[in-house]
């Protein structure tokens, strides 16, 4: 049987196709609070959630957000300076006991680090630097008296290979005890010196000494002080510094031994 349409049911069609259908273009529909609210139809019926949920979510999200290490040892450090203060400014008994115990825990825990740090330097001799470098007294007498013996072979094949070029200056008063240093360690390990004079005095234990006439500056030493030692590479022509100043033949042997026998970082 046809519907008869009314004018009460063609008004209350229009009302539902009103509600039913989006807000235009640009523009927001006011929430309804009966519509939207009571019968709680959501969003897909173009209602706001309501205000202030969102903010709750991101706070609850943020409350049960773990607190990293560097955190906890941060609120550690934070407590422990306050209880000191408390107990500084003012020295009751509770508050110096509080400050005491507190204290007491972090250096167990410390200890604790320690210990396992020393276990894990035992189980995996990748982590342990002592066997790069002993530091402990039986190891490093050890390690030091192989490192002499090495030192010993390399210095004794030095002079196949380098040669040293000594800038100095008569007036020089450090030139002067230098130089019988110098002298000295080039007669023992049978190496070439060739001794440049910057401003053209003599030396006495380098008699075949020759003016400067550029050297100094070629090498790169323009202005360097006196004496300057430099270590000549005779396959790759290569010049190395060795010492500005006053060093014992011990510091030259050990310098001239890094320098042409070990890479850096090797030993550190």
């Amino acid at each position: 049987m046809p519907v008869r349409r009314t004018a009460d049911g063609a008004l209350a069609v229009l009302a539902f196709l009103v509600l039913a259908a989006p807000p235009a273009s640009g523009q927001e529909r006011a929430p309804d609070g009966f519509y939207c609210d009571q019968r709680k139809l959501g969003r897909y019926f173009y209602c706001r959630p309501p205000e202030g949920k969102k903010d709750e979510q991101s706070a609850d999200l943020s409350t049960a957000r773990i607190p990293t290490a560097r955190a906890e040892v941060d609120a550690i450090q934070a407590e422990l300076e306050e209880l000191r203060a408390e107990a500084v400014l003012r020295p009751t008994t509770a508050s110096v006991s509080a400050y005491i115990r507190f204290q007491r825990e972090q250096l167990d825990r410390a200890s604790t680090f320690s210990d396992v740090w020393r276990r894990a330097l035992w189980a995996d001799p990748s982590l342990d630097y002592n066997l790069q470098r002993p530091v402990s007294g039986y190891a490093k007498r050890a390690w030091l008296d192989g490192r002499k013996e090495e030192r010993a072979e390399a210095l004794a094949a030095l002079s196949e290979r380098y040669g040293l070029f000594y800038f100095y200056a008569a007036s020089c008063f450090a030139c002067q005890e230098f130089s019988p240093v110098l002298r000295a360690f080039a007669d023992r390990h049978d190496l070439t010196v060739k001794a440049v004079s910057v401003d053209g005095g003599p030396s006495a234990e380098f008699p075949d000494a020759v003016r400067d006439s550029g050297q100094m500056a070629r090498m790169g030493l323009g202005g360097a002080p006196t004496p300057s030692l430099v270590l000549f590479d005779t396959q790759t022509r290569a010049v190395t510094p060795v010492a500005f100043g006053l060093v014992s033949q011990a510091e030259l042997e050990d310098r001239i031994f890094v320098l042409t026998r070990t890479e850096a970082g090797k030993d550190y």
